[in-house]
């Protein structure tokens, strides 16, 4: 777990002993080729001339990640031998195909036996045995050839730090001699093969459970002739200690209310045990993303989890979803989270009540003094800019910030010239503005003169 807690995606899917969820090395971003290889064919599978030759074929199925893939197999046979390696480099990515053959040349006697292509690289796997049967030998000379039915015996063997069981039985004959065979495990027949015995051979099978088993196996001969071992029992104990990689995603509440608007998915990626590496990446309505990594450093030696977030911001109603994918391990279930838009309130606005009024008065002549008094309504919340003029000239200017529907008074008072009439402006920056005339409030005093005399 030092260089990651997970395995490829490629690893995680070849073989049946990997599971899910286990390490794997970061160092290298590509995942390694998957391989599957096809059936042996023989061909003919049958034949009652001799000299014959038999053709062993299969095709070996390869999906390569780019650069070059060196492909490594090998033939097993029946009769236990294995041919050399041989290997072919396949370049570029995509689903590449080997086709491998192999033939051999029976010049006489009765034979059956199989052939089946083992890939070794890039990934490890055996195609299914493909069987023949050359019958070319004298006839009537069956009766030489007896299988000893007393001396047919199986064992088992159980190594319990791999995980499996080897079991292990033996073949006694008269003579030279063909037989076939199977092996039943709880009884289930879990493989069947021929093997030319001399006097006396072993044959094997590997039980690899992947979990805990217990029970028997036993030995039979299928022809010539009829027999069974008795019964070994065995136990299997298997312990799986690699780290368990884990992610679960929390959708955000349901949200209803003013947009655009940015709502947030958290996720939890969890390890039983171990450090390293991991490798997640969100997917986001069906669509996965680029792949992000926490690190685990092993401390407590327990569970350990570490928190991821994924934000996803909506200018209109709609719903999405996440989940979140171990890289070469599971995904997480999938949320949803839902917004619901509402539509934006209508904007306020202000205006000047009716009502301003605008009064000249003496202030010790020729001086007077001008004030004026206003309200101003607003629809609701707003800020809005107030100006008083007075003959054109602005004398006061001021900021009404209302929080919700309502009225504010507006005043004001500035100097003026007391002999001369004119005007006041109330206006509302932006908006409305009604302007209102005053009077002279003070008497030239050549006019007093003349109202003397004509008294």
């Amino acid at each position: 777990m030092a260089a990651g807690l997970l395995a490829t995606p490629a690893a995680a899917a070849s073989g049946s002993t990997t599971q899910a969820g286990k390490t794997a090395s970061s160092s290298s971003a590509t995942p390694r080729p998957a391989v599957s290889v096809s059936k042996t064919k023989a061909s003919p599978s049958h034949s009652d001339e001799c000299p014959t030759r038999v053709t062993f074929s299969s095709r070996i199925k390869v999906k390569a990640y780019g650069g070059k893939t060196t492909v490594a197999y090998r033939w097993l046979r029946g009769n236990g031998s294995k041919s050399a390696v041989k290997t072919v480099v396949l370049k570029g990515k995509g689903v590449k195909y080997v086709t491998a053959k192999e033939s051999s040349t029976f010049k006489g006697g009765d034979l059956k036996g199989w052939q089946a292509l083992q890939v070794l690289a890039p990934r490890k796997v055996t195609s299914a045995k493909g069987y023949f049967k050359v019958s070319c030998g004298d006839e009537g000379d069956d009766d030489k050839y007896v299988v000893n039915t007393h001396t047919v015996g199986a064992q088992a063997w159980v190594d319990e730090r791999n995980c499996e069981a080897t079991l292990i039985g033996r073949i006694t004959a008269s003579g030279t001699r063909w037989v076939r065979y199977q092996w039943v495990v709880n009884g289930r027949v879990v493989d069947r093969d021929a093997v030319r015995v001399y006097g006396s051979r072993k044959v094997y099978h590997v039980i690899r459970p992947h979990e805990s088993l217990r029970g028997w196996a036993v030995l039979q001969i299928l022809s010539p002739g009829d027999a069974s071992s008795n019964r070994a029992y065995f136990k299997i104990w298997c312990r799986d200690s690699s780290p368990k990689v884990s992610a679960s995603v929390n959708a955000p509440s349901n949200y209803e209310g003013d947009c655009p608007v940015t709502r947030t998915f958290t996720g939890t990626i969890s390890a039983s045990h171990g450090r390293g590496e991991v490798k997640y990446r969100w997917i986001r309505d069906g669509v996965a993303g680029g792949w992000q990594s926490v690190y685990f450093d092993g401390r407590g030696y327990g569970h350990q989890s570490r928190s991821v977030s994924d934000s996803w911001t909506a200018s209109a109603s709609g719903t999405s979803r996440r989940s979140i994918e171990i890289y070469g391990g599971p995904t997480s279930g999938t949320v949803e989270g839902k917004v619901t838009c509402k539509a934006a309130p209508p904007a306020s606005k202000a205006w000047i009540q009716a009502g301003t009024s605008v009064k000249q008065v003496e202030a010790g002549c020729p001086a007077g003094s001008v004030t004026g008094t206003g309200s101003i309504y607003a629809t609701g919340p707003i800020k809005v800019t107030v100006t008083w003029s007075l003959n054109g000239s602005v004398v006061k200017s001021e900021d009404l910030e209302f929080t919700s529907e309502g009225t504010k008074s507006v005043s004001f008072t500035s100097a003026s010239d007391g002999l001369k009439a004119g005007n006041a402006r109330l206006g509302i920056v932006g908006g409305g503005s009604t302007t209102l005339d005053y009077e002279a409030v003070c008497v030239k005093a050549t006019d007093k003169s003349a109202e003397a005399k004509d008294a």
